[in-house]
């Protein structure tokens, strides 16, 4: 987070990279909240970034810096705020990893789910089956059991559930439920 895309700020790639030493096998899935993403794509790889995932909304050459992160060695991904329709990433999916969809507005923990973003879902997970194609489809944004099932039932493969997972009561039954869908 940049403190201009969305109002928070987070850590960069110096994180990243003390993160990687210590912990040299996670899957490092980084996703920039920038309104200049291009400028810090490549520092997040170096620093051990696996995963880049980058909003559309920004007006920049989204397709390349798809490329670039894709020569940098790491995976790609598009994100889509709760606003933005699906029909602004369908002309990059052949060339993503993942397309990671905001269930919430970016930016801040904690807020409810928006069930407003389903039809989303359904329709990138239409495209992806009748295109043949392999991206992951991820939500982000107030995700926690009920919410993730719902998401998993129009497609979603992969969740960020934060708030959820930090104050569920055993954490490790949470992972379970969540890897049973």
């Amino acid at each position: 987070m940049d403190g201009h895309f969305v109002p928070n700020l987070t850590f960069g790639p110096q994180m990243i990279a003390e993160l990687r030493r210590e912990t040299p096998d996670l899957f490092f899935d980084v996703h920039l909240m920038l309104d200049q993403p291009q400028l810090y794509a490549k520092a997040f790889a170096q620093a051990g970034a696996q995963l880049i995932s980058f909003h559309i909304e920004p007006g920049i050459d989204h397709a390349d810096l798809l490329k670039e992160i894709s020569g940098l060695g790491c995976q790609t991904g598009i994100v889509l705020n709760p606003d933005t329709p699906p029909q602004a990433v369908r002309h990059l999916l052949s060339a993503i990893d993942l397309v990671l969809v905001m269930t919430v507005q970016p930016g801040f923990g904690g807020q409810p789910f928006r069930r407003d973003m389903l039809p989303k879902l359904t329709c990138l997970d239409k495209w992806r089956r009748e295109e043949n194609l392999t991206f992951r489809l991820e939500v982000d944004g107030g995700i926690d059991l009920a919410t993730g099932r719902e998401c998993r039932a129009c497609g979603a493969d992969t969740f960020v559930a934060g708030t959820a997972f930090f104050k569920a009561p055993d954490r490790a039954e949470f992972v379970r439920q969540v890897a049973s869908w």
